[in-house]
């Protein structure tokens, strides 16, 4: 049971290490972003973005994880599974690009950005590129080419840093501090009236090189485009389409109506101070993140193996303590954590504790999705996510007047819980999975607990906190270990082997 295991682990550490290593990168632009933008300025970074995870769903429509279904059911024809999606997202996206073009004026107008038509062009670029390379990617996913797939995802995102720490930080302060020959340059191609939207054209030009260096998966392609295929692909690919639309409606929609449900003199600097919180909650979406990328393949490749039920057991239990863990590192180091940001913003953590169960129980909600994709009723994941976006809008409506980006923190943990159980329940009847939900809970509970207890512990007694709940953490590791008996065979095993 543990060699499994052990490879999925090791697939997520290569993939972490593009996700982790380079989100932990991208992310540390935040600090510099929540210091040298205003919280409305970047409230409208934060609010652009949020159109992007929907239409990144649209223009993808399901098809990356209809290649993989179907690059593992029609082996010998795996090519033609590459080029019919390839072609399909190549006609969609170039179609997408060339609308957002034509109407970019309309849509600025509409989103009160009349003045900036060019945000609406540069993001559908930057969405259509990335759409188009989602399949490249899943290509050297499924062909276990985690190497090649993590060291484009890094060069992408150092690229992306790269041009935000120049147009951000270098052209400002050499303007601001040096007269000489470097500011005829730097005149030529920086105009500090641009501000927030050198964001938008570093990621722009990041996603343009990617599509570059993706170019040999794609030259590598027949080009066949199979009718037949394309229908089943679609047919299996649009309720996927459904439930990401409303999954991401769960995950931006929040900040979009924070915009039109509070008054407009506070609105923007409200969703910059919320999208600014939300994003300490980084460490928790960048495992789940890293994960996905490794455990789609990996259920799907496990998928006829006698022990497939009891594995998946084992990797949610897994799973699970190490989101526990992540949860208690953040919040017992809070006074450190929240530096992440500037002072302006500090004054939403409060949501920090809310979003990270939140994001905790969305990955214990994909991992139970594996049952509607493996029995191919992938139905259920429209209903589910629809679901939730239901209780997300509802919520959001309701308790944004009433508590602000707090009432939307809540609403995000309420959907993702309603989610999570609505799959448990449901796949029990379908593809019961032996997940040992007492151990789960306890897990869960323990965690819960320890954050909780640290607070009087911390006014108690007078040793200095990180030491307190550094041994706090440590104790839910034995705690852990201790109580588990096949984990604690596991661990001992590693931990012997390592020695020897």
């Amino acid at each position: 049971m543990l060699n499994p295991i052990k490879k999925l682990a090791g697939q997520t550490a290569i993939y972490g290490s593009s996700s982790i290593i380079g989100r932990l990168l991208n992310y540390l632009l935040v600090p510099i972003y929540t210091r040298v933008f205003v919280t409305q300025d970047f409230g409208v970074f934060i609010e652009m973005y949020s159109y992007v995870a929907f239409l990144i769903v649209i223009l993808t429509y399901g098809m990356e994880t209809a290649f993989f279904r179907y690059a593992e059911k029609e082996k010998k024809i795996r090519t033609t599974v590459f080029s019919t999606s390839f072609i399909s997202l190549l006609l969609t996206s170039s179609a997408f690009i060339l609308l957002a073009i034509i109407y970019s004026s309309n849509i600025a107008s509409i989103l009160r950005y009349p003045d900036n038509s060019e945000y609406i062009i540069w993001l559908a670029i930057i969405v259509g590129l990335d759409a188009l390379n989602s399949i490249p990617f899943a290509k050297l996913r499924s062909e276990n080419k985690a190497v090649r797939f993590a060291t484009i995802k890094l060069l992408n995102i150092g690229i992306n840093i790269a041009l935000n720490l120049f147009f951000i930080v270098f052209c400002p302060w050499i303007l601001k501090n040096y007269n000489f020959a470097l500011n005829d340059f730097i005149n030529l191609i920086y105009d500090p009236q641009i501000g927030v939207g050198y964001i938008f054209i570093s990621n722009l030009i990041a996603s343009i090189c990617t599509t570059i260096l993706l170019l040999p998966q794609v030259i590598k392609s027949d080009w066949k485009f199979d009718v037949a295929l394309w229908r089943r692909m679609i047919i299996y690919a649009i309720p996927l389409l459904i439930g990401g639309l409303a999954g991401v409606a769960n995950e931006a929609l929040d900040k979009v109506l924070l915009k039109y449900m509070l008054p407009k003199e506070i609105a923007m600097s409200q969703v910059g101070i919320y999208g600014a919180c939300y994003k300490i909650s980084i460490m928790m979406t960048i495992f789940i993140q890293a994960f996905r990328f490794a455990a789609e393949p990996f259920f799907f490749a496990n998928a006829n193996s006698k022990n497939a039920k009891e594995l998946y057991g084992e990797v949610m239990k897994y799973f699970v303590i190490v989101c526990v863990t992540i949860f208690l590192t953040i919040m017992l180091f809070i006074d450190v954590v929240q530096h992440f940001v500037g002072e302006e913003y500090r004054e939403g953590l409060i949501v920090v504790p809310i979003l990270l169960l939140a994001n905790m129980f969305l990955g214990i909600y994909f991992n139970l999705s594996i049952w509607y994709k493996l029995t191919g009723k992938t139905h259920f994941g429209a209903i589910f996510a629809l679901s939730g976006a239901f209780i997300t809008v509802i919520l959001n409506i309701w308790w944004i007047p009433i508590f602000g980006y707090v009432g939307s923190a809540w609403a995000t943990l309420a959907c993702y819980s309603t989610m999570m159980i609505l799959s448990y329940i449901t796949g029990r009847r379908f593809y019961a999975i032996k997940y040992d939900i007492k151990k789960i809970l306890t897990h869960i509970l323990l965690g819960l607990t320890i954050y909780f207890v640290s607070f009087p512990l911390n006014d108690i007694i007078p040793i200095p906190y990180f030491i307190i709940n550094g041994l706090l953490l440590i104790a839910f590791f034995i705690i852990i270990v201790l109580s588990d008996k096949s984990l604690k065979e596991d661990f001992f095993r590693i931990v012997n082997k390592k020695a020897k």
